[in-house]
């Protein structure tokens, strides 16, 4: 007989406790240890029940590469790598109502065609709620299997019996084995339906897709070994705002990580965005101070964006009150600290008492810190009121020191530049690639070692003086009453 035992789980990061505790000992949350009883009597992650497998000669092993179909998406098959690999087992993630179930949906619909059957697993809604998702899509396609079931038994005996091209779970936190007492969503209960998912994938040489939840801070919850279980973890992103959603690849054992795919939700679904380039800038403002062209690199692939910034004077600042600083699309402490280098090492521009607003836009979010110098550029040119040459684009890090960093994929984003016609791009000096671009056509490239040879080279002033107008608003804002004599308290206000 099984030998159970109760232990307290952290349903953050998986750390198990003799006793229950206020704090997780491991991952530091609070109150996130719930009581589990656990049977030493599962598999774990072992990949067969038996023995196990002989140790193989390295040498001896086949090198061929992996087989791989694609799923209908070209933007999907270029985060995957090219494909679904068989065998393999996909994490998905992200927040509700991005769009997950459609974007399956559409795979299921190409794929019911290709590799008959599909079986889409589904614990948290019936048959008829899917098939009328499924109608909005276009005409319903007779390869896709529906099986409304949670336990993770019965799904396995279905997929021995069916014999599936392509395995979708949505999601693994509603699964459950039913040898096991945890609830369903629990770490053992998530981790141990993930094995075993894994295993048959494994054995069988069917793709599996897993649907994860996330948690408030974006994560995939669960157990983290959830997602070093996994072959490939995809985050769906986007903004409930704007169409765009963004997939983007954090692991992937058969292709490069930090791949991105571009889609547009419509009325028909999902809808691949091959030339983003030319989709991002289609909106783009002629003539407006305050927006640069930001070639960035999303995994292989180069991207242009627009970065805007939005400088206006805050007759608040002068009364102690701290000044506005917005940021959508990038880090809000990146956008601090890059006012601070501006302020610090260009002579000032009088930024201490101005409310700053950036946004990248068309839905986008960036992080990588060659986002820093058009930004700059973008505040500069607002807080002056100077457009800017629309032919001209910018990118490198800043340092504290005011110098600017080199960049990685600096060939890519140039020749994106080339391709759609822009005529000037500021870059790093250290970039700058030893032997000579061809195939740039137009584009002039122009090095620069420091931030304030960067604002030179766009004509932009290093220092802005506050106009006579708006001086003399602030003095009418400061108060009238003289400051208290050295040693004095200050008069007590009249209550009445």
């Amino acid at each position: 007989m099984a030998r159970v035992r109760s232990v307290y789980i952290c349903q953050q990061c998986g750390g198990q406790s003799a006793r229950w505790q206020g704090k997780c000992p491991e991952c530091g949350a609070w109150n996130s240890l719930q009581e589990e009883l656990l049977e030493r009597k599962t598999l774990g992650m072992a990949l067969s029940a038996g023995a196990g497998a002989p140790p193989v000669a390295m040498d001896s092993v086949d090198s061929m590469a992996e087989e791989r179909f694609s799923s209908g998406l070209e933007e999907l098959d270029r985060v995957l790598g090219g494909g679904f690999v068989q065998g393999s087992l996909v994490l998905l993630g992200g927040p509700p109502g991005i769009g997950k179930s459609t974007l399956l949906l559409q795979v299921a619909r190409h794929l019911a065609s290709q590799r008959p059957p599909v079986l889409y697993v589904s614990g948290e809604e019936s048959p008829r709620q899917i098939r009328l998702r499924a109608e909005r899509l276009g005409p319903v396609p007779g390869g896709v299997l529906l099986l409304p079931e949670t336990n993770l038994e019965a799904i396995e005996a279905r997929i021995q019996e069916v014999g599936p091209g392509l395995v979708i779970v949505d999601s693994i936190q509603t699964l459950f084995r039913s040898d096991l007492a945890p609830a369903p969503g629990s770490v053992t209960q998530v981790r141990e339906c993930a094995a075993s998912l894994m295993r048959l994938a494994k054995t069988r040489g069917v793709p599996v897709i897993l649907v994860g939840h996330v948690t408030k801070g974006g994560e995939i919850a669960g157990p983290r070994v959830l997602e070093h279980l996994v072959d490939t973890v995809l985050h769906f992103e986007g903004h409930g705002v704007h169409s765009v959603r963004a997939l983007r690849s954090v692991k992937n054992r058969f292709g490069g990580t930090h791949e991105v795919g571009l889609f547009q939700m419509g009325t028909r679904g999902l809808d691949p965005i091959p030339d983003a380039s030319s989709f991002f800038l289609s909106q783009r403002a002629q003539g407006a101070p305050g927006t640069v062209v930001f070639p960035s690199m999303e995994g292989s692939r180069p991207v242009l964006v627009e970065v805007q910034a939005l400088v206006a004077e805050s007759f608040l600042a002068a009364q102690g009150v701290p000044p506005t600083r917005r940021a959508v699309g990038l880090d809000g402490n990146r956008l601090s600290l890059l006012l601070a280098v501006l302020q610090k090492r260009t002579g000032g521009l009088g930024l201490h008492q101005c409310d700053v607003y950036a946004n990248v836009a068309g839905g986008m979010r960036l992080l990588e810190p060659a986002l820093d110098l058009p930004l700059v550029l973008a505040i500069a040119s607002s807080r002056a009121n100077l457009p800017l040459d629309p032919g001209v684009a910018a990118c490198g890090e800043v340092g504290l020191g005011g110098e600017i960093r080199a960049v990685s994929g600096l060939e890519a984003r140039l020749r994106e530049l080339a391709k759609l016609g822009f005529e000037r791009c500021l870059i790093p000096a250290r970039s700058l690639p030893g032997e000579v671009l061809e195939g740039l056509g137009r584009l002039k490239v122009q090095p620069v070692t420091t931030l304030a040879e960067a604002l030179r080279a766009l004509g932009l002033p290093a220092s802005v003086e506050r106009s006579e107008a708006a001086s003399r608003t602030v003095r009418k804002l400061r108060p009238k009453d003289p400051p208290p004599a050295p040693g004095a308290w200050p008069p007590r206000a009249d209550p009445f």
